[in-house]
């Protein structure tokens, strides 16, 4: 676990606040846990796949795309469906064929697919523990934490494409220091969860991170460390609205 941390602990610029651990490891908080990291991970699939989507494929690739994640959609946003069906439905490949004027399509897709695979892999795997915990999921409010680094994107390309892999880096990066933080913390099901996650998650940072500067062509450092100065203020910053990426409980 420590070697996978490392280059993690050195990327962000904090540590998850011990206030926000107490807070998140309460039992009565589980049910709030449970349902934000659920809607976590089907919003990483979503960003990945906008990626894709939007700087990858022609539009019948993107129509195609978007189709294929509707019943994971369907599920939480129109409470449609059978959760236990899902698995069958995560079938997306490296097949998908980048449009020819996209000079980074191919690598795009080969990184971003895995990643979607992955987090729609979690996504079930958190609707298995919230049936054996007796969660039942309902609509929560949106968390503060990626709206507040996406709104300093900037608008013009390759710019805008680049700041979002730099963000999807530290949302990745956020995401596994908290299982870590969590993992001691919470009975051994839940734990041993957290702990499996982190390998996977610890992958998907670098890989944004990868394709941020590959993309660039340049030296990113300065941006990286605003991205990064801008995610440690949202994690310190005092948060009335507990959630699995929210800041310091007020």
């Amino acid at each position: 676990m420590e070697e996978l941390l490392h280059p993690i602990k050195q990327f962000l610029l904090c540590e998850t606040p011990q206030t926000w651990i107490d807070v998140a490891v309460d039992p009565e908080n589980l049910s709030i846990v449970l349902i934000d990291h659920l809607i976590c991970e089907l919003k990483a699939a979503q960003s990945a796949m906008f990626l894709i989507r939007k700087y990858a494929v022609d539009k019948d690739g993107a129509d195609a795309l978007l189709e294929w994640l509707k019943p994971f959609e369907t599920l939480i946003y129109k409470r449609e469906g059978d959760w236990r069906a899902l698995p069958a439905k995560n079938k997306l490949t490296k097949s998908v064929i980048p449009k020819s004027n996209s000079p980074y399509g191919q690598d795009l897709i080969d990184k971003m697919v895995i990643l979607i695979k992955e987090e729609l892999h979690h996504f079930y795997q958190v609707l298995e523990i919230m049936d054996e915990y007796g969660v039942e999921y309902r609509s929560i409010t949106p968390c503060r934490y990626a709206k507040g680094m996406l709104r300093h994107v900037k608008t013009y390309e390759p710019d805008a494409m680049i700041d979002k892999l730099i963000c999807g880096a530290y949302i990745e990066a956020r995401s596994c220091e908290r299982f870590a933080k969590l993992a001691p913390h919470v009975d051994k099901r839940l734990g041993d969860f957290y702990t499996s996650l982190l390998r996977s998650e610890a992958r998907h940072y670098q890989d944004y991170l990868t394709l941020a500067e590959e993309i660039a062509g340049c030296d990113i450092s300065e941006r990286i460390k605003f991205f990064g100065e801008v995610e440690a203020e949202l994690i310190l910053s005092d948060d009335s609205d507990f959630k699995f990426h929210s800041g310091k409980p007020a």
